[in-house]
């Protein structure tokens, strides 16, 4: 039986159809309204980024019972973009406005509260993503601390220190001048990648994700010094090719970082270090590179990322840098014809959409199936920079993004969260996305950029300590233990949500670690928590055998505050995940259709009544595919 909303923008009888939209599809809204309140009109109010707001009348469409109303009309978008909305009601209590709660239902805005909206977004009917990362699972690799091959390597920069051991810790305290250079090295190797494909293989992967692999001084390579040329710790082009090949017969596909807001400046456009022969920006007006930057008062002040001076941003609609990145022999064609699968683009909310525009269609141009992701840290359909809404998922620009509202959701209910808010917060992104976009999201729960998951679930949080107290903490073996069982739950959710789980390199294994460097150490080879690899790779196995995690729809289900329960269905099947995060036994009420089933992967128990029961600290997962 329904629940008594005023209006949901996730429930069929109040929206149809549901998500995202193409232009010109009648959208049928439905307001159900106490017919105590005497309601004599009700309007759909419209606001568009760029056009005066509209309102639509609605019609009185009969009861709801004997104590409510509905009050319903069709709403056609006409072009692209987001169109935000709210209703607004005459009453025997006056005019009432119904304002949008956090769970996607309707409240009554009060004077005293911020009217929040309703979003649909609109998007080109013709958009299409790359099929082949859909139902898969990817890992990302900092290529300096995955694997080495022993290989020897020539052309290797004399000014880099090289670990002894692969099982040292990183370097962390700053130089002689209170600068942390990230010049410390592993010498992990695009070689010692190929030689653990079995091992990713085992594990379910289906893309690698290579944080930066081209020649920069420094061992996260964010500070291209040369777009043309591997960086020769790592290897050669050839190396690239022999990877891209050796995976592609496991059915690994290969994507790369793309860093194009910024260069280094010990680099062979910038050239501030002179390390490199030929004439950078920093040296002279007449480089060919100086148009790139943007020059205050050249050569000292310019402007570059975040106010880091080894970063200098370069303009990206400069037609001599855009010709250079997206032109037919650019860089981005490149390396595509090496066999890659696509690009990850760094920081993607500081690219122009005009610089956007030309990656897309260079991309396509030359491998139609390639895929881009783009580094959007929050929700990628509403978001605002360079002064203006930006529209990466609507059929012109990005293909996906990585998911960091999915990964806050998923750690922040396994540290205490109510699984309401959790059910919430993927249920608006699954509304907001298009679906060939949400089928691709880059679902992490950690990063380079962020401390480690198994640290965030169960370490003592830093509270504002610096590198030195980051340095000295280990999990004790109680943390860790507990710490093992809470990110296997939350594996069991990233893998089970909409969209496609990355594993940041490590995470499988138990690697700890807080942020940068601490989040960035070795692979420990030979030292993993194998209950932890056991489990992925059993949800790696399951993504092989439920192909209603390609794009099967996401529907909560009633659960207690410590529950997070969800259905996922399409024409192929149904998928159901329950994560116990309480350190007690918790049970919730299963729809019919699973009554009578066992549990596929987890610890959970269906009962004679109905009821999922489970233990403390425990998921379950029930998959019944249409064609078993």
């Amino acid at each position: 039986m329904a629940l008594p909303y005023l209006f949901h923008s996730q429930r069929t009888e109040h929206r149809a159809p549901l998500g995202a939209v193409t232009p010109h599809t009648p959208v049928r809204f439905r307001v159900r309204v106490p017919r105590e309140w005497g309601c004599s009109a009700c309007r759909l109010l419209i606001s568009v980024d760029h056009r005066p707001d509209t309102c639509d009348g609605m019609f009185w469409a009969g009861m709801d019972g004997d104590t409510h109303e509905w009050w319903d009309c069709h709403f056609t978008p006409s072009e692209e973009g987001l169109y935000f909305y709210s209703f607004s009601l005459e009453t025997n209590r006056g005019t009432l406005t119904l304002t949008r709660l956090f769970d996607g239902s309707a409240g009554i805005a009060d004077p005293y509260t911020p009217l929040l909206f309703w979003q649909l977004t609109c998007y080109e009917a013709a958009f299409q993503t790359p099929d082949w990362l859909a139902g898969g699972v990817m890992y990302q690799i900092f290529p300096d601390r995955f694997a080495r091959s022993g290989e020897p390597k020539s052309n290797v920069p004399d000014d880099r220190r090289m670990h002894e051991s692969w099982d040292e810790p990183v370097d962390w305290r700053p130089g002689p001048q209170g600068i942390y250079h990230n010049n410390d090295y592993f010498g992990g190797d695009l070689k010692g990648i190929e030689q653990r494909l079995d091992y990713l293989k085992n594990l379910g992967v289906t893309c690698l994700y290579l944080n930066p692999i081209f020649e920069a001084h420094s061992n996260h390579r964010y500070n291209t010094a040369c777009y043309e040329r591997i960086d020769p710790l790592l290897g050669s082009e050839d190396d690239l090719r022999s990877l891209v090949k050796a995976a592609g017969q496991l059915g690994i596909r290969v994507i790369l970082d793309g860093v194009f807001s910024h260069t280094g400046s010990d680099s062979v456009y910038f050239n501030r270090e002179r390390r490199y022969p030929s004439e950078g920006a920093y040296q002279s007006p007449g480089s060919p590179y100086y148009s790139w930057y943007h020059f205050r008062n050249w050569p000292n002040d310019y402007a570059s990322w975040w106010g880091f001076d080894t970063l200098p941003e370069v303009d990206e609609l400069n037609p001599a840098f855009l010709s250079y990145i997206t032109g037919e022999d650019g860089v981005l064609r490149h390396w595509l014809k090496t066999g890659i699968a696509g690009w990850r683009l760094d920081v993607a909310d500081e690219l122009p959409d005009g610089f956007l525009d030309a990656l897309r269609a260079a991309v396509k141009a030359e491998a139609p199936d390639a895929v881009i992701l783009g580094e959007v840290w929050e929700d990628a359909s509403n978001k605002q920079s360079y002064g203006h809404r930006r529209r990466y998922l609507l059929g012109q620009q990005l293909d996906s993004v990585m998911n960091y509202p999915f990964a806050d959701a998923v750690l922040q209910f396994l540290c205490g969260g109510d699984s309401a808010h959790f059910c919430a917060a993927i249920a608006t992104i699954a509304e907001h996305y298009p679906p060939q976009v949400l089928r691709l999201l880059m679902n992490h729960i950690g990063t380079h950029d962020t401390e480690r998951a198994i640290t965030v679930l169960c370490g003592e949080a830093t509270n504002g300590r610096g590198r030195s107290w980051q340095a000295a903490q280990r999990l004790s073996d109680e943390q860790r233990m507990h710490g093992v069982r809470l990110l296997k739950l939350a594996a069991t959710l990233q893998y089970c949500l909409p969209g496609v789980p990355c594993i940041y390199y490590g995470d499988e294994a138990g690697l700890e670690g807080y942020r940068d460097p601490f989040n960035r150490a070795p692979f420990p080879w030979g030292r993993e928590n194998t209950e932890l690899q056991q489990w992925y790779r059993c949800l790696g196995k399951l993504r092989r055998v439920a192909p209603v995690l390609r794009e099967g729809a996401f529907c909560p289900l009633p659960a207690p505050s410590d529950v997070v329960c969800f259905e996922r269905s399409d024409e192929t099947g149904c998928l159901l995940c329950a994560v116990n995060r309480s350190d007690d036994d918790r049970s919730a009420l299963l729809p019919e259709r699973w009554h009578g089933r066992t549990v596929n992967a987890g610890s959970g128990v269906i009962q004679p009544d109905g009821r999922l029961s489970l233990p403390p600290l425990s998921c379950a997962i029930l998959l019944d595919n249409r064609d078993d």
